[in-house]
Parts: structure tokens; sequence; C-alpha cells
């Protein structure tokens, strides 16, 4: 029987969950696109990143409805987990949404999801049918989006492998819509509407005239030796020729700052930063001439941008990423990073690739085509079966 049975196709009231800034960044052309069709909004903020989060609801124009405040210090998963369940599950009481929208892999994710469930309100997940392949890797990521995938009724899926892995999965076709990622209509929006503050005018006079190398890490798989190792081969290309700057907004996280005052500090041609607003790191992003990260949400926006990119991992769920030539993976090892620094000054082919690949994940109009899909303006049969997305 269908889990979601009574489910109206064209619902009255949609419930966001979200509280990271990568949610909220590609939930925002949501928020817009469902205000304007009129329909009943409530934004849930889970809290898990708090100081992150107020100046993207100011550039947005989002005001959360209800802010959990589900972070304490030092928590673990589980404990984090279930403060989300206990303090979601009053609000999903209070407001009977006929539809909890989540993003990604995150714990807001999975336990709106599992919420949600739990009420036998139909989930839809945004960024469906991403895959690494390995479990523990990133952790907990991989699995949360697993088990989202096995909750959800709708499964919006940005590529057509994602909608194939879905398939694969034993997910219904008909419940699968190929939408691309909403993360391209934020990025495409951000720059079209909006100017760099003036720290970061100042960061590109400061590099004018230099090759750029913006550069983030924060997964915990990277956590002490593997991440020093790959900060000091950072360290070492950027010494190596006069003509390179990096930019390095630094994480929170004390793991990261420990590592970054240790390896990249006191250096003419390095800059570390405080953690950008959104609207400062994307003008940023788009005046890179190479990236270094072990994000997700970067692959998928420097592929938008069409910058090559040096992935600080063993594997990615962004596989479109490396077979379009934008991305290309290191793993754990400072020397192959070495190589791959080498080779992106002398590789003109990867370079040439990546600036052609701007609409693998998208063409900056997903939000609206959820919504069409959500509230009965298209159908399925009226949905582009092949974007111009990477297979």
């Amino acid at each position: 029987m269908d889990l979601y049975s009574e489910y109206n196709s064209n619902p009255r009231k949609v419930l966001i969950c979200l509280g990271t800034r990568p949610e909220l960044i590609k939930f925002a052309p949501m928020v817009r696109a469902i205000q304007e069709r009129g329909a009943s909004l409530v934004t849930v903020n889970t809290g898990q990143h708090t100081d992150l989060l107020l100046p993207l609801f100011e550039l947005f124009g989002i005001k959360p409805q209800h802010n959990l405040e589900s972070m304490l210090a030092g928590q673990s998963l589980n404990a984090l987990g279930s403060r989300l369940l206990e303090r979601l599950d009053p609000v999903l009481e209070a407001e009977k949404p006929d539809l909890v929208l989540v993003q990604g892999d995150t714990s807001s994710a999975v336990m709106g999801a599992i919420a949600a469930f739990n009420r036998r309100i139909p989930v839809g997940h945004l960024e469906a049918g991403l895959r690494s392949g390995n479990p523990l890797s990133p952790f907990p990521e991989e699995m949360n989006r697993r088990l989202v995938g096995q909750i959800a009724a709708h499964h919006f899926a940005a590529t057509e492998r994602n909608r194939r892995t879905l398939l694969d999965e034993g997910v219904a076709d008909d419940s699968i819509h190929l939408v691309g990622n909403t993360v391209v209509d934020a990025l495409r929006q951000t720059l079209k509407n909006t100017r760099p503050g003036k720290t970061v005018e100042l960061m590109q006079q400061w590099a004018a005239g230099k090759r750029l190398v913006i550069v983030t890490t924060h997964r915990r798989e990277n956590f002490g030796e593997t991440m020093s190792l790959h900060l000091r081969a950072l360290r070492e290309f950027i010494e190596s020729e006069p003509d390179l700057c990096m930019v390095f907004p630094v994480h929170p996280n004390p793991n990261v700052r420990a590592a970054v005052a240790a390896e990249l500090e006191h250096h003419p041609r390095i800059r570390l930063t405080d953690p950008m607003g959104y609207c400062d790191f994307a003008h940023l992003l788009s005046h890179a001439w190479l990236i270094v990260s072990d994000s997700g949400g970067i692959q998928e926006e420097a592929t938008a941008l069409g910058k090559p990119m040096i992935v600080l991992r063993e594997n990615t769920e962004r596989p479109e990423a490396v077979e379009c030539g934008v991305a290309r993976l290191v793993g754990e090892s400072p020397e192959r990073l070495r190589d791959m620094l080498r080779t992106a000054l002398v590789d003109e082919v990867w370079h040439a690739s990546a600036s052609r690949s701007r609409d693998v994940f998208g063409d900056g109009h997903s939000a609206e085509r959820i919504c069409d899909l959500l509230f009965g303006t298209a159908s399925k049969s009226m949905m582009p079966h092949s974007l111009p997305l990477a297979a």
C-alpha cells in the first residue's frame, strides 16, 4: 500500500525544514518560488549553524517561523538527532503541513523526514539520489541521504545519474523528478542581483594580476594529520610560484582552525578569513583560477562557474563533476595533491573543459520546475527527460 495514499498533489501548506548554511542557500530559491505560487509556507530553522545562518536569512529575505535552537556544545550526533525529533514533532502537530521538504543529507534532513513520516506527512527530498558508494564516507551524510530516500514521496533529482541511482534502489519512476539542483538557481541569482562587500573588493584588488586559489576544508574524515599534510602541500605550492595567491575562509571547527594556524599563518600571499557570507563567497569563487576543497556543495558551484577543482576526498557523491572535466579527486595523499597542483599549472585542457561544463548540475530554473510539479502546473510527462545535465 502507498505510504501516502491520501496525499494531496496540490499541497496548501508546505513546511521547509533546514538548519545549515548549505540547506538555506539551496532552499532560498524554493522559498521565493513557493511564495510566488501563493501557497502557505512554514520555515523551520533547526539551528545547527547559528551565526552562519543569520546573515543568509537577511540576504534572502527569509524569516523562519520556528527556531528550534537544537545545538549544544559537544553533543553527539545521537543527542542532536533526539533533540531534533523532540522539537520538530510539536511543530508538525501545530502546523499540520500537507508536505515537508528537506534537502540533502544533514541531521535536519533525516530527522525532518523521520518526524514527518511518523505523522504520515509526505516528504519531498531536494538533491535526491546522490551516493558515494561508501556508507561511512562522507559520514554520516551518506547514510542520511539513503535513509531519506527510503521515506520520501517525491525525489527531486539533479542529474540523470541521480535518477538512475534511485531507480536501481527500487524507487518508483513516477516519484522521481529530474529538475537540476537549486544551488545553481541561488548562485546565478546572487551573482546577478548583488555586489560583493568592501572586504571582498579589496581582496580582489590584492589578488589582481595573480592566479587566485580558493581553499576550504572541514570534513571530519580529514581531521588530524591528513588535513595538516594537505595544508602544508598547499603552502608549498603557493611559495613555489610568485604569481599565485590563496584565500582560505576558515571553518569555525576547532580542529580546522588549529591545523590552519599551524600550517598557513604569516604568509604574504595567503589570506585567512572567517567564514564569508554567501554573497561575498560566490563573488570570490567567480574570480578563482583554481578551487581546492572537500565540500560537496562547492563541487556544484565550481561546475556552475566553470572553475577547475581539486577535491580533497577519496570519493564523491557528485561524480558528474569529475566526469565532465571540472573536478579531480586526490584522496588523502599529500604527494598526489602536490602532483595535482603542479598539473593545474600546465594542463590547459583541464581549465578549458571546466569552462564548458557550467550546466551539468542545472540551468538555474530548478525551483520553478519543482513548484510546477508540486502545485499541478506541470505533469511528469511535461518534464524534459533529458535536461542539459551530465549522464
